[in-house]
């Protein structure tokens, strides 16, 4: 029997969920969610940030305890009062945000808790034989058991993660958003690791903002909105991407990127001046100037020095060469201060670890740059702060609309509009964008677009970095293609593809004699 037919037999399902509910002060995150996994299948989970997909992992993992609903586990109805109730079923979660610890071997990691022992003493040769035909089996026999985590690449890490839920016997692996720090090759050999583990059926809950990835490793879909189940049980490679995105949004969405307005015009004085700017090790004289009104992309390969270059630009990496001006008026270089009092605004790639204060209010996160504005008689004007934070949660449309919130407990696509609402608040004149829509739903990534070309359109200069070249291609309205720590190519958006990029890349790469790899991020991506 081929793996559909043994998927379409049926059977008794591995893991049910009926009607689950979960509310929180002010939220019903879960509203009577509905979910069924077989063994040896991979079922995708699909829905909008604040959709209620972690939230339902959370009760799956043990972590979180439903209001209501019932949960079945091999035909028995069990309570997962506890993630350790839970592992010990069989059910293993991935989070995004993997739970390793850096400074601890591989071989600590996988088996943290848990420890082979004898007597009393731990067995460090037993648990490292052990660690070594976990990973062999995930075909990564190269990752060193005795290494230390914190040394690894993420996608190795993603190894360990998925190793230690072998070691715990898993029969369900839920895989939260795993690709989303992955280049395309990695995205592939976690697929093979995950067909392996499906064809000795053990069934993974996938989650993922990308409906290609969907569609080449998943068998069944089921899409949440709004805490609630809208479809289950669709076929993940032949349900059409117009339908699973009108499911998760509830409306059509046709245009993702907004139209773009008329050229500015080509003599029309620069906002941003970048000049032979360098930073050894990273990219050397990079050029590039942005008028008032024109939003201008970073395209290229991971690895390229785009970040690199936006983060030079803002003075947090020190420039060995080369000057930034604003304005007409020199930054000093490794001068943040400088460059926010310019106004210059930097939205970077990790926004949790490098824009937010996670365990801080909305309204503090909006305000942390312009803290000076609030200042009466040596102390914070608190209620001003409020009412200009809660203006610009009103104009971002920023769910739910409490600035008093934990900005922690917002969605991926609501934090991102927090971090863009600090800098309009700052009336910042020049914004670097660095991935603004990583793990952002697309509902959230048509709104996010919309906002920067609305930026734009009063004036705003914008510098976007994305791994997706559609994405840049589609919102910028001049593009520079980066490759190996330098420009190669500058032209219009619309006179440039994805094959056209990915040609000057690799021509670029070729010239310099290193090896090239056209893999890239951005495939399979909704943009």
């Amino acid at each position: 029997m081929t793996e559909p037919d043994r998927l379409a037999a049926g059977g008794t399902p591995l893991l049910e969920m009926h009607g689950i509910v979960k509310t929180f002060p002010g939220v019903r995150a879960l509203d009577g969610v509905d979910l069924d996994v077989r063994a040896g299948e991979v079922h995708c989970l699909l829905g909008q940030n604040g959709a209620g997909k972690s939230t339902l992992i959370k009760v799956l993992a043990g972590a979180h305890q439903p209001d209501a609903g019932r949960i079945t586990w091999r035909g028995e109805e069990v309570r997962l009062g506890s993630p350790q109730a839970a592992m010990s079923l069989g059910i293993a979660t991935i989070y995004q945000e993997l739970d390793l610890v850096p400074g601890l071997t591989v071989s600590d990691n996988i088996f943290l808790g848990r420890e082979q022992s004898r007597f009393g003493l731990n067995l460090p040769s037993v648990a490292n034989r052990a660690a070594s035909g976990l990973l062999e089996r995930l075909g990564h026999p190269e990752i060193r058991p005795s290494a230390e985590v914190g040394s690894l690449s993420a996608a190795s890490q993603q190894m360990v993660s998925i190793a230690r839920a072998l070691s715990q016997d898993a029969r369900l692996i839920v895989m939260d958003e795993p690709s989303a720090v992955l280049d395309n090759e990695e995205v592939e050999r976690l697929f093979e690791v995950v067909r392996d583990l499906t064809a000795h059926d053990v069934a993974v809950v996938y989650i993922s903002h990308r409906l290609d990835e969907i569609r080449q490793i998943g068998d069944r879909t089921t899409v949440l909105k709004d805490g609630r189940t809208v479809a289950t049980g669709l076929p993940a490679r032949e349900t059409p991407t117009s339908e699973v995105i009108t499911l998760m949004t509830g409306r059509t969405i046709e245009y993702v990127f907004p139209e773009r307005q008329a050229p500015v015009a080509a003599d029309a004085d620069p906002l941003l001046e970048v000049d032979g700017l360098g930073l050894r090790g990273s990219f050397s004289d990079v050029s590039f100037v942005v008028r008032p009104g024109e939003i201008v992309g970073l395209a290229g390969l991971v690895g390229a020095g785009r970040s690199e270059i936006l983060e030079t630009v803002f003075g947090a990496r020190r420039a060995t060469s080369g000057t930034v001006r604003v304005g007409g008026k020199r930054l000093g270089a490794g001068d943040v201060g400088g460059a926010v009092a310019a106004g210059v605004g930097l939205a970077p790639e990790e926004r949790k670890s490098q824009a937010l204060l996670l365990g801080d209010s909305v309204y503090r996160n909006i305000s942390i740059s312009s803290l000076a504005r609030f200042a009466r008689g040596g102390f914070l004007a608190r209620g001003a702060e409020r009412a200009a934070a809660e203006e610009q949660v009103r104009s971002l449309d920023v769910r739910p609309a409490d600035v008093d919130r934990e900005v922690r407990t917002l969605s991926g696509g609501n934090q991102q509009k927090v971090v863009l609402a600090r800098w309009l608040l700052r009336e910042c004149r020049v914004l670097l964008l660095d991935e603004p829509t990583r793990g952002v739903d697309v509902g959230a990534r048509s709104e996010i677009y919309a906002l920067v070309r609305d930026l734009a359109d009063r004036g705003v200069a914008v510098v976007v970095v994305s791994s997706e070249i559609p994405e840049v291609l589609g919102l910028a309205d001049r593009v520079l293609v980066i490759a190996d720590g330098a420009v190669v190519a500058e032209e219009p958006a619309d006179a440039l593809d994805e094959h056209r990029v990915l040609d000057l890349v690799m021509e670029r790469s070729a010239h310099r004699g290193a090896p090239v790899s056209a893999t890239t991020q951005h495939e399979g991506d909704v943009a």
